[in-house]
C-alpha cells in the first residue's frame, strides 16, 4: 500500500492494485465492488451491519479462546469489531444491495474495515491485520453471510417487531373493553348484517395482532439455526473442528438470543427456506394489518356520508382545497406499509428459488427486503396506534341509530315466526325505511312483551337464541 497527495491510496489484492480513497477504512476488494456495483445506492441496513460485527467479533473470541488467534490481536478485532456493532463505522459499509448473490463483496467489506481498524487500534500500521488470515479466519462469505442474515432477522423481530406487535395488541384490547357496551350493526359482504357490539371489533383486531405475534416467534425460533461452520460449500473444510459451535455460543451470548448450529450445512447454504418462511410470516402479517387499518378507515368515513360509527384523531388538515376535511392518514400510510412488505416477500420467494447446488445466489436482495420489512412493520404498528388506535373514539348515538334502521336484526325473529315470514320483515323494514320492531307490531306478530325479549339487541351479541327460543333457518 501506498499513499498519495490525490486523496487515493494504492491498495493492492490478488487481481492487482485499486486506488481507494486515502480515508477510507477498506481496501481493494471493497473499492472493486463500489465500482463495479452502480446500481441502487441501497445499502445494507442497520440491523444487518450490527450483525455482521457481531459474527467477526464472535469468530474472534473463538478464535481466541482455541488457541488461534493471540490475545493483543483477538482484542483489537474485538474493539474494532464492537465499534461496527455500535455503528461507529456505518459510514465505511458503502456497497450497494445488488451485488455478488454470495454477498462475498459485502463480507469483505467487514473483514478489510476490521481488519483496517484493528491495526489502527493497534497502533501497528495498516497491514498489522489480515482481513482474510485473520478477521476471517475458519469462516467463508458462504456461510457468514447467511448467518449474518438469520442473527440479522432474529434481532430484528425479537426487539423491533414483537414488542411493537405487542403495544399495538394492547392498545387495541384496552379500546375493545372501553367499547364493549357500544351495540352497533354488523356487516358481512359491506352489507348490514346481525348486531355486534363495537368491542367485540376491537377484539377481533387484537387477536389477529396476537396470532401475529406468535407467527413471527415461531418463524424467529426457526431462524435460530445458523450455516456458520459450512465455510464454502458445507463441508466445513479450513475451520477448526469445534469453532462453530463456540463462535455461535458467542453469537447467543452477545445477543441475548439462542442460536444454534444448523442441522444440515448444505441445506443452511443451498436453500434459505427458513428465511423464505420467515418471510411469510412477515406477509400474514400485513395481510392481517391491512385489514385491520382499512376496516377502521371504513368505520370512520364519513363524517356525514359514510358510516362514521368512530372518530379519529384529527392529525393534520386532509385537503389542500377542502377546509376542514380531515383523513384517515395513518390506516392509509399502515396499509402502504403492508403493500411493500407484501412486495417485499415476492423478492424473498423468487430469492429463495435461486439456491443453486450449495450456494444461495440472490441473498443480499433477499436480506434487504426482509429487514426493511421487519423495520417499516415494527415503526408503522407504532406510529398507527399512538397517532390513530389510542385517540379512537365511538359515535355512540350513530351506531345507535344505524342499528335501528338494520333489517338484519329480523334473524332474531326466525325461531318465532320461522325464516320465510321474518324474511319479509325484514325486506319491509328496508323498503319503508323503518325499525324491524315497528313492522312485528304492525302485523302483530308477536306481543310486545314477547318482541321485547326477541329483540334484544344485546343478548343478540352472544351465543344462543335470543329470548330463548328454539333454533329456526338462517344462512349468511
Amino acid at each position: 500500500m501506498t499513499d498519495t497527495d490525490s486523496g487515493f491510496r494504492t491498495e493492492r489484492d490478488s487481481l492487482g492494485e485499486m486506488q481507494v480513497p486515502a480515508g477510507a477504512l477498506y481496501g481493494a476488494q471493497t473499492q472493486r465492488a463500489v465500482e463495479n456495483f452502480l446500481i441502487s445506492g441501497i445499502r445494507f441496513p442497520r440491523r444487518f451491519i450490527d450483525a455482521l460485527g457481531t459474527v467477526k467479533k464472535a469468530a474472534a473470541l473463538a478464535n481466541l479462546d482455541m488457541g488461534l488467534l493471540d490475545a493483543d490481536l483477538a482484542s483489537a478485532i474485538v474493539a474494532a469489531a464492537d465499534e461496527v456493532i455500535a455503528g461507529a463505522l456505518d459510514g465505511q459499509f458503502v456497497l450497494d444491495i445488488f451485488q455478488t448473490g454470495s454477498g462475498t463483496s459485502s463480507n469483505m467489506n467487514a473483514n478489510e474495515v476490521i481488519a483496517r481498524r484493528a491495526g489502527q487500534l493497534r497502533g501497528q500500521g495498516a497491514k498489522a491485520v489480515h482481513p482474510n488470515d485473520h478477521v476471517n479466519m475458519g469462516q467463508s462469505s458462504n456461510d457468514v453471510i447467511p448467518t449474518a442474515m438469520h442473527v440479522a432477522a432474529r434481532v430484528a423481530i425479537e426487539h423491533d417487531l414483537a414488542p411493537a406487535l405487542e403495544r399495538l395488541r394492547d392498545a387495541l384490547l384496552a379500546k375493545a373493553a372501553e367499547f364493549d357496551d357500544v351495540l352497533k350493526s354488523g356487516r358481512t359482504h359491506l352489507m348490514d348484517a346481525t348486531p355486534v357490539r363495537l368491542g367485540q371489533e376491537f377484539g377481533g383486531w387484537a387477536s389477529q395482532v396476537d396470532h401475529g405475534i406468535r407467527r413471527v416467534r415461531r418463524a424467529s425460533e426457526e431462524l435460530a439455526e445458523l450455516a456458520l461452520g459450512g465455510t464454502a460449500v458445507g463441508t466445513g473444510t479450513n475451520a477448526v473442528p469445534g469453532f462453530p459451535a463456540k463462535t455461535i455460543e458467542r453469537i447467543a451470548e452477545l445477543t441475548g438470543l439462542e442460536f444454534r448450529e444448523a442441522e444440515n450445512h448444505f441445506e443452511a447454504q443451498g436453500a434459505k427456506d427458513a428465511y423464505v418462511s420467515a418471510s411469510g410470516a412477515l406477509n400474514t402479517l400485513a395481510v392481517s394489518l391491512l385489514k385491520i387499518a382499512n376496516d377502521i378507515r371504513w368505520l370512520a368515513s364519513g363524517p356525514t356520508s359514510g358510516l362514521a360509527e368512530i372518530t379519529l384523531p384529527a392529525i393534520q388538515p386532509g385537503s389542500s382545497i377542502m377546509p376542514g376535511k380531515v383523513n384517515p392518514v395513518m390506516s392509509e400510510a399502515l396499509m402502504m406499509v403492508c403493500a411493500q412488505v407484501m412486495g417485499n416477500h415476492v423478492a424473498v420467494t423468487v430469492g429463495g428459488q435461486h439456491g443453486n447446488f450449495e450456494l444461495n445466489v440472490m441473498m443480499p436482495v433477499m436480506a434487504h427486503n426482509f429487514l426493511q420489512s421487519v423495520a417499516i412493520l415494527a415503526a408503522g404498528c407504532d406510529a398507527f396506534r399512538a397517532n390513530a388506535v389510542q385517540g379512537i373514539g365511538a359515535n355512540r348515538q350513530r351506531c345507535r341509530d344505524l342499528l335501528e334502521k338494520n333489517p338484519a336484526i329480523a334473524t332474531a325473529l326466525n325461531a318465532y315466526i320461522g325464516y320465510d315470514e321474518a324474511a319479509s320483515v325484514a325486506k319491509e323494514s328496508a323498503k319503508n325505511n323503518e325499525s324491524v320492531r315497528d313492522v312485528v307490531k304492525r302485523r302483530g306478530l308477536l306481543s310486545d312483551d314477547k318482541l321485547d325479549e326477541v329483540l334484544n339487541v344485546r343478548e343478540m351479541t352472544e351465543p344462543g337464541i335470543p329470548g330463548g327460543g328454539v333454533a329456526g333457518g338462517g344462512g349468511g
